[in-house]
């Protein structure tokens, strides 16, 4: 005869919190939206940071790709505080423009057109993380997508004083007049790129290369065969014909190159 299965009992009060851990782990997050201003403009950035972490810790500035701070931007900067960061997703368009496309291109172009505007909204994001008392004012990278992975690079040819940044898919291009002189890049510069990326053909990626070395800048280039425009983006879609497409393992590796970048970049 088979007896019935007797009901489970009650998980006893120090098994409980052993499985509650986790979820009480993953609730350490705190996110609050910013507003502050650049040149009399409000901006509405994104901080988000882990509460269990005490004292001051590395600082992340992330920028935003063409359509503006999004959920995508959002989501890597929660990435980033689980890792132990202090991190802030800057806005460089202004509170309440996120452009789908095509606006999105004008939007980005006016910046791209502009880089001492656009150098102006990257310095505003970076006080904004640098005066936050969490922040270890010496040790602050900026990491950004696609235009934002341009604005990285500005902030590094406008001789910011931090200690990294990393563009992902971004554009490599100086703006005539504005390359960065011997001694201007006082940042560690990583460059994550699409080796058939169609929007940065290889005499831009020449000339960066040209650039950084008539800087002296401490750089590298990691370029990832097959991989397009837009590589750690997922709505990018799937067809690299496109010239923009989401790519798993250029996704994979670029973020654990960042990791190892920022290991190096933020030793004590």
């Amino acid at each position: 005869m088979k007896l019935p299965t007797p009901a489970p009992a009650a998980l006893p009060a120090f098994l409980a919190s052993l499985v509650l851990a986790p979820l009480l782990a993953s609730a350490a997050l705190v996110e609050e939206t910013v507003e502050y201003e650049s040149d009399g403009t409000v901006l509405e950035g994104f901080h988000v940071y882990d509460d269990s972490v005490e004292g001051k810790r590395p600082g992340v500035l992330v920028i935003h790709q063409w359509t503006g701070l999004t959920d995508y931007e959002k989501d890597r900067s929660r990435q980033l505080a689980e890792l132990g960061y202090n991190v802030f997703a800057a806005d460089i368009y202004g509170k309440g423009i996120r452009p789908d496309p095509p606006e999105a291109g004008q939007q980005a172009g006016k910046f791209k057109g502009d880089r001492k505007l656009y150098r102006e909204r990257l310095m505003a994001g970076l006080g904004q993380l640098g005066n936050d008392e969490r922040t270890d004012a010496g040790r602050i990278a900026a990491i950004g997508y696609c235009f934002g992975g341009t604005g990285v690079l500005e902030l590094a040819r406008a001789g910011a004083d931090i200690a990294g940044v990393v563009s992902f898919h971004g554009g490599l291009g100086a703006a005539a007049g504005m390359e960065a002189s011997k001694g201007d890049v006082k940042a560690s510069v990583l460059v994550c790129h699409g080796a058939v990326d169609p929007h940065v053909p290889d005499d831009e990626v020449a000339a960066f290369a040209g650039e950084m070395r008539q800087a002296g800048a401490d750089w590298q280039l990691i370029a990832y065969g097959g991989a397009v425009h837009a590589f750690t983006q997922k709505m990018a879609g799937d067809d690299p014909s496109n010239g923009a497409a989401y790519d798993e393992a250029a996704d994979r590796r670029s973020w654990k190159a960042m990791q190892v970048f920022f290991d190096e970049i933020f030793a004590e």
